[in-house]
């Protein structure tokens, strides 16, 4: 594997956000090869606006955008409000597919998981994006499937994951990125 950039997003603003832990600990726990950067400006990125999405877009907008072309790939953990996806990661990835043509999330390998104290983690809003990003032609990973149920009990106190089995897992999710990033490569 060449050296990976992937870019992780907690769709979480929350401090204690289970999914920020779960995006800090892909990076610890990312194979060789890869390094996955943090992406911690979701607060910054206003309502999406298409008056305002033009050859000046938000300060904000344009440094989200710039990130997603220079990784080359995307990790995203996602909670689910309300059996969807959190309004502020819908709204940086609205930014994010647009313009049509020549959207950053176009072609772009991504991998999605989430992390939740109940007991169905975040299978629908998982489902929401990957939906989505059929919209974007981005080339989400399909297997395996991360949706960290019972959260609390994964993580310990300081935010750290601590379930081999969920290491595990995680670790095969992103070595399935690294090889979708691989296989999207030009040849």
């Amino acid at each position: 594997m060449a050296d990976l950039k992937i870019l992780a997003v907690s769709g979480s603003l929350r401090t204690a956000s289970f999914n920020s832990a779960l995006v800090r600990a892909a990076r610890k726990h990312a194979p060789g090869g890869m390094t996955v950067e943090v992406y911690d400006g979701l607060r910054d990125i206003p309502p999406y606006d298409s008056d305002v999405d033009n050859d000046t877009p938000p300060a904000a907008v344009v440094g989200l955008r710039h990130r997603i072309n220079a990784a080359d790939g995307l990790f995203i953990a996602t909670p689910e409000y309300n059996y969807g996806i959190p309004g502020v990661l819908k709204n940086a990835l609205d930014w994010a597919s647009c313009p049509a043509v020549g959207s950053s999330l176009a072609g772009k390998p991504i991998a999605v998981a989430g992390a939740s104290p109940t007991n169905f983690g975040t299978v629908r809003a998982q489902l929401a994006l990957r939906q989505m990003f059929l919209w974007t032609d981005s080339r989400v990973v399909g297997k395996p499937e991360l949706q960290i149920f019972r959260a609390h009990e994964r993580f310990d106190e300081a935010g750290n994951l601590t379930d081999e089995t969920t290491i595990d897992l995680l670790q095969r999710l992103l070595d399935a990125l690294a090889a979708q990033v691989d296989a999207c490569r030009p040849s």
